[in-house]
């Protein structure tokens, strides 16, 4: 059985999130990013990431345009998190959607953030075929989000 995709960023892909982070952690969000934390599924201490929260029908969403990564995997265990941006702190609890579910949130998403995401998607961009979105959805997971606090 072939192990779930997930692309690993390049060492400046690594610092560049890194001080998109910084920057949503002390109050400047960058075309909309927050810095989510999670907990951490073996050590339990909190770990930051950006994020790119997309709104889509009036619900909220995260998707992991590099695959199923740590963060990934820690949201699913955990089931929520926050979103910082500055002292802004938003508690928000998380459901992973079905692929059968993702094609209007990726194509939304990809039609917002692919300018950031489109060299994750292996050529699927936001004006790909159903078909294309779909077969690229297993690849991507998809929380929807509700804030809490």
């Amino acid at each position: 059985m072939a192990s779930p995709y997930y692309l690993k960023g390049s060492p400046l892909n690594v610092r560049f999130n890194s001080v998109v982070g910084w920057l949503a952690r002390h109050g400047l969000s960058i075309a909309g990013t927050a810095e989510m934390s999670v907990r951490g599924r073996k050590s339990g201490r909190m770990q930051r990431i950006p994020v790119n929260p997309h709104t889509h029908d009036g619900a909220r969403y995260l998707v992991s345009a590099r695959g199923h990564s740590q963060w990934v995997r820690n949201m699913r265990a955990a089931g929520g998190g926050e979103l910082r941006v500055g002292r802004k702190v938003r508690t928000f609890t998380a459901v992973e959607l079905p692929d059968a579910e993702k094609l209007p949130v990726l194509r939304a998403y990809l039609e917002k953030w692919g300018w950031e995401v489109d060299q994750y998607f292996n050529g699927v961009t936001a004006k790909s075929s159903d078909e294309e979105i779909v077969a690229a959805a297993p690849d991507h997971p998809v929380f929807r989000i509700t804030v809490t606090s």
